[in-house]
């Protein structure tokens, strides 16, 4: 127990402090702009950022990984928020954060096992996408001074790391906010600064529930919203899990994870924050600046809240510009460029189920479609792949009478009609015989293909014989299986 807590928490206590630092200074212009997207108060985007970091970092899954108010989650509220107000906002929020736990409970986070590598790789490159187009509006219609903060923060982010000695000591985001900062406070540059973005907020969240009637109306109005909230939260947190478990070479629970993010979402709620979520890029921020344990997660909440408590008249004169290199640093290291690399070596198939997952995320800004679209994709191409490996052979008895055929492989909904089309109905001959000894039967409609050449062949007035089913084929050949029962040649041949 102790020896846990140790590495969980304070075997890395310098670096995660550090990196908490420069994630909560990241997390406060984020947290004001989805707010604003969802078309609430910046404080409720900033409250729930606080509250979100601080309870994962005790319930979640995946050290070292940062949860708070995002945008995938503040797109989906804005319907609910502009038609019924905030209250409705928090209690959907109390809901999403029921159906997460549920869902730990069903041990849902199991299925990422089913995400191939491809469609992970393409949601990767997709956040890197959609998080440098964020930037743009930063960069759109400005003077030429925030080109050169810019420009001046991205060659501080990456050349500060070899200056001697504290280049290895200091994470360089910080040291980029910090000077970018300084040099505009002190040359008095006009440019747009995060004080621009919002009100920060002046007091401590308060425990509120939500003034909402308890009602079955009540809940058929946020049960849509909660369930779409639930699932985006989700399958961007377990992603976004697995990109942490690669960059740190280590396992995360994934169903623990789906739980301890809706306790957190259920606080958040509570203390009048939205719904909120694993944050890829802060997530890879808190990673490349050292943070690896449960207390670079919880400092970062803790940091968030005593700088927009105390330190919100120097917060809110951080240039955008700072905050804007950090994140194009983000978008550079999180796009997959050996996936560019590699597309001549890998099957067509993996780039296609990649680029179509990237793209469909960019053009939807909906993690859920384009996963979901990915997935399918990379299901249909193992299907049309697999069902290739079955292959039918035969042999034939010396006398003429006795056919013989050898089936090896899957036969599945994909490779069934390959599987009838192998046998020969024309040819005359008094027996055959179907050896299914290296073949495996998965589902229903293996089974029809098996009762339809078996119904074909005694119907010409052959004698068939099947041998060799393997224990689960048997139990389902058994169990689906009409070739053998009474008028089953009507009630499968009858239509044909």
């Amino acid at each position: 127990m102790l020896k846990t807590m140790q590495n969980q928490w304070f075997s890395n206590i310098r670096g995660d402090l550090l990196a908490g630092i420069v994630v909560a200074l990241a997390l406060v212009p984020e947290a004001i702009a989805f707010s604003i997207i969802a078309g609430v108060d910046p404080k409720v985007g900033l409250y729930a950022s606080f509250c979100i970091a601080v309870i994962i970092s005790f319930t979640g899954g995946r050290p070292g990984m940062i949860s708070a108010a995002t945008g995938a989650m503040a797109l989906l509220m804005v319907t609910l928020v502009k038609d019924y107000g905030l209250e409705y906002l928090l209690a959907a929020t109390l809901l999403t954060g029921v159906l997460q736990i549920v869902a730990g409970y069903l041990k849902l986070g199991d299925l990422m096992r089913f995400v191939s590598r491809s469609v992970v790789t393409g949601f990767v490159n997709a956040l890197a996408i959609l998080i440098f187009m964020a930037q743009l509006p930063e960069l759109t219609n400005v003077t030429w001074h925030v080109y050169a903060m810019t420009a001046a923060g991205l060659g501080i982010i990456y050349l500060f790391p070899y200056v001697p000695i504290i280049g290895k000591v200091l994470p360089s985001p910080l040291i980029c906010i910090i000077s970018l900062t300084i040099v505009a406070i002190l040359f008095n540059i006009d440019i747009r600064n995060v004080g621009d973005m919002g009100q920060l907020p002046d007091t401590l969240p308060i425990f509120l529930w939500p003034d909402v009637p308890l009602n079955l109306e009540t809940l058929t109005i946020i049960l849509p919203y909660s369930v779409g909230l639930a699932v985006v939260g989700l399958l961007e947190s377990m992603m976004t899990a697995t990109i942490v478990d690669d960059l740190t070479d280590t396992e995360s629970d994934k169903n623990r994870e789906c739980k301890g993010q809706g306790i957190a979402n259920i606080g958040s709620g509570l203390l009048g924050g939205m719904a909120g979520c694993a944050m890829i890029g802060q997530s890879v921020i808190n990673v490349k600046s050292g943070g690896r344990t449960r207390l670079s997660t919880f400092s970062a909440g803790i940091f968030l809240l005593v700088m927009i408590m105390v330190l919100d008249e120097w917060l809110q004169q951080i240039p955008m510009a700072a905050l804007v290199a950090v994140m194009i640093m983000v978008s550079i290291g999180t796009f997959s460029w050996d996936s560019l690399r590699k597309m001549r070596k890998h099957p067509l198939s993996t780039n296609i189920v990649m680029v179509t997952t990237v793209v469909v995320v960019v053009a939807t800004h909906n993690l859920a479609i384009g996963v979901g679209v990915g997935v399918l994709l990379a299901a249909m191409f193992f299907a049309n792949k697999i069902g290739h490996f079955m292959h039918v052979s035969s042999t034939i008895n010396d006398a003429g009478t006795e056919r013989q055929y050898h089936v090896t492989g899957q036969v599945f909904f994909s490779s069934a009609d390959k599987f009838v089309a192998s046998f020969d109905f024309k040819e005359a001959v008094d027996k055959v015989v179907i050896d299914l000894t290296r073949a495996h039967f998965w589902d229903i409609t293996a089974v029809g293909a098996l009762d339809r050449v078996v119904l074909k062949f005694r119907r010409d007035g052959a004698e068939v014989e099947v041998l060799g089913l393997n224990e689960a084929s048997a139990t389902i050949v058994d169990r689906f299986g009409v070739h053998d029962k009474p008028g089953a040649a009507d009630e499968i041949m009858g239509g044909h």
